[in-house]
């Protein structure tokens, strides 16, 4: 299907790009406008399967970070959230970064800004600021080292043990590094990611109660690791069985389980990567709501339109970028990458 066919059929309305289903004529006129354009195309586990599929490269925001940071095409479409996407700019200053809708944020992101970070700063002068990836760039130019679900424990631990650290803006992840670092000098802030927070403990151990056999899969951003550990640490569940992991960890874990089924808390975009690395795995998400709206903004016509139009283009301020890519290529530097790369 021609270029000029598929782009009449967007329909720009006030919740997305429409108009348009993952067909093998999109996929083929997607590829094509890529390679025209010496682009790359990055995708998030939580992304919508038609968007994983396409993409170059599909992974974790760790293993995304480096491979924009390596990238030698010219452009890179980003298909995430914004922030994903300014971190990549971040790295690759002088290249083209597009993300097929601008409007994708991220309430996790949100729920810190640069004002209130210089303020708990002040208060703590000396502290190591921990930022987790998924915050603005203003945020990052003020953080000493960034980190993913992936490499948090690990960047913690590498910081002299007398220095307190402030680490943000979730807290959940940042119970969960804090209980596994033993760190008595950590503060963390009070942010959360409203879909991870939203899989709860009551719906963990009534999964797992219903389910004895699987395996629990559990991001460290939800609201249920904490019942999931215990759950392990009582003796109701095998703690061989419970894994708190991140996306690029659970892909891992799932080539490796044992299992013949998978109960997974996270963003449900993520059981696509994990049915495809172990087909004969039965992964069920613990909550099948826990979808992210601005994840499923970047649709088969925004992506499209992306590539047609060049937009949209992601900008960062040099000198904020300057001083973001220094907790950035720290971060990088730090832990193994995940993804299913």
């Amino acid at each position: 299907m021609a270029t000029a066919t598929l782009q009449a059929q967007i329909e720009n309305g006030p919740t997305g790009f429409s108009g348009i289903d993952g067909t093998p004529e999109w996929a083929a006129e997607v590829k094509r406008l890529a390679r025209e354009q010496d682009a790359t195309i990055l995708a998030h586990n939580y992304q919508l399967p038609e968007i994983q599929d396409i993409a170059d490269h599909v992974g974790d925001s760790l293993a995304l970070s480096r491979i924009a940071a390596e990238a030698t095409e010219g452009t890179i479409v980003f298909c995430g959230v914004h922030f994903m996407a300014e971190t990549a700019k971040i790295l690759s200053p002088t290249k083209t970064v597009l993300i097929p809708d601008a409007r994708a944020g991220c309430s996790l992101a949100d729920s810190i800004t640069a004002d209130e970070l210089r303020a708990w700063k002040a208060d703590n002068p000396g502290a190591m600021v921990v930022s987790y990836v998924n915050t603005t760039a203003e945020v990052k130019a003020l953080t000493g080292i960034c980190c993913t679900s992936s490499n948090a424990v690990e960047v913690v631990a590498s910081i002299d043990p007398d220095v307190p650290v402030l680490f943000l803006p979730d807290q959940f992840l940042g119970a969960h590094v804090k209980r596994l670092t033993k760190r008595e000098n950590m503060q963390i802030w009070a942010g959360e990611c409203h879909v991870h927070a939203g899989i709860n403990g009551d719906e963990l151990t009534e999964q797992a109660r219903t389910h004895p056999d699987a395996d629990l899969f559990v991001h460290p951003e939800c609201g249920c690791a904490t019942s999931a550990l215990y759950l392990a640490g009582e003796g109701h569940y095998p703690a061989d069985r419970v894994k708190i992991l991140s996306t690029g960890g659970m892909i891992d874990a799932a080539r490796d389980t044992n299992a013949r089924q998978v109960l997974v808390a996270t963003e449900i975009g993520m059981l696509h990567q994990l049915r495809k690395a172990a087909p004969d795995v039965d992964f069920q998400a613990v909550n099948d709501r826990a979808s992210c709206k601005y994840m499923k903004m970047i649709t088969p016509a925004a992506l499209l339109r992306c590539l047609i139009e060049g937009k949209d283009e992601v900008h960062v301020d040099p000198e904020t970028a300057a001083l973001a890519s220094k907790s950035v290529q720290r971060m990088i530097e730090i832990g193994t990458p995940g993804g299913g790369e």
